[in-house]
């Protein structure tokens, strides 16, 4: 048995110094940094990296050809922080979003009953909104948090809403009680996404589809945030001025869907496809 065990030594020795220089470093190190400090062939790092990549201890920063650490160096309790890496891998797939839906796009996280915005993607000549980064919001009132709170098992959502008192905010519009919070989980469910319509800010909504681990757990959620009244052509708006016509066409939530909801699960599941060792 002893003769088994002997000879990966050297190896596990490798992948562990490996793991301990890139939590050593300041920000995602490159192939070429680690060979170098390490003094280690190429050829040997690639192998060790892809090792510690499936098993989920580190993730590769593709835009940067770069490593991190990954969610399996979190479970084992050395101190590595999620949301860093996962800011890092989600911050491309969300600037991508918004290129392509020239609207605004979040990413937000679960801390207690409340959500962290922590990235904001802010479209062009969209206005400014209250979802910046570092801002927290009720979970249970935003699109964001509710798309987390539904992926959710019952026991999870009971230990965070046991009673009324979960629901003491200064904010009195969305779901107020546990049944009501239940029911419109189990639409979103049901729909496979969430949403809030100016329930965090006035004129505009929000759809929301939550990003996975490898284990199914929803760690964190992209969100689109859309005007609720179109823009007029230049012709239409004329045309409203010269008739003083001020009020527009309302979009309801299910024109919405139609038109985003495709975009804001692409980035979600690209997002969910990064933090999985495979990725």
């Amino acid at each position: 048995m002893g003769s088994q065990i002997l000879p990966q030594v050297p190896a596990a020795k490798n992948v562990l110094s490996v793991l301990r220089y890139i939590a050593s470093q300041a920000g995602p190190v490159g192939a070429a940094a680690i060979a170098r400090d390490m003094d280690l062939p190429r050829s040997t790092t690639y192998h060790l990296l892809t090792a510690l990549i499936d098993d989920g201890f580190v993730v590769h920063l593709p835009e940067e050809r770069k490593y991190a650490l990954g969610v399996t160096a979190h479970e084992l309790g050395t101190g590595y922080s999620r949301q860093v890496p996962l800011q890092r891998l989600a911050r491309f797939p969300l600037a991508q979003l918004v290129e392509r839906t020239k609207r605004t796009a979040h990413l937000a996280v679960m801390h207690g009953r409340e959500v962290i915005y922590v990235i904001e993607e802010r479209a062009k000549r969209q206005s400014a909104l209250v979802t910046n980064p570092g801002v927290r919001l009720p979970a249970h009132l935003t699109a964001s948090g509710r798309a987390m709170l539904a992926a959710m098992s019952a026991d999870q959502l009971a230990a965070l809403y046991p009673g009324p008192e979960a629901f003491a905010t200064r904010y009195e519009s969305g779901v107020q009680s546990v049944p009501a919070l239940n029911e419109l989980l189990a639409r979103i469910r049901e729909r496979g996404f969430s949403w809030e319509q100016d329930e965090v800010t006035d004129g505009f909504s929000s759809l929301a589809v939550a990003v996975l681990d490898r284990t199914g757990l929803a760690v964190a959620s992209v969100t689109l945030t859309v005007a609720n009244r179109p823009p007029l052509t230049p012709a239409a708006a004329a045309r409203n001025a010269a008739e003083g016509v001020v009020q527009e066409r309302t979009v309801h939530l299910e024109e919405l869907a139609t038109l985003w909801l495709p975009e804001v699960t692409r980035c979600a599941t690209e997002i969910s496809r990064r933090l999985r060792p495979s990725g």
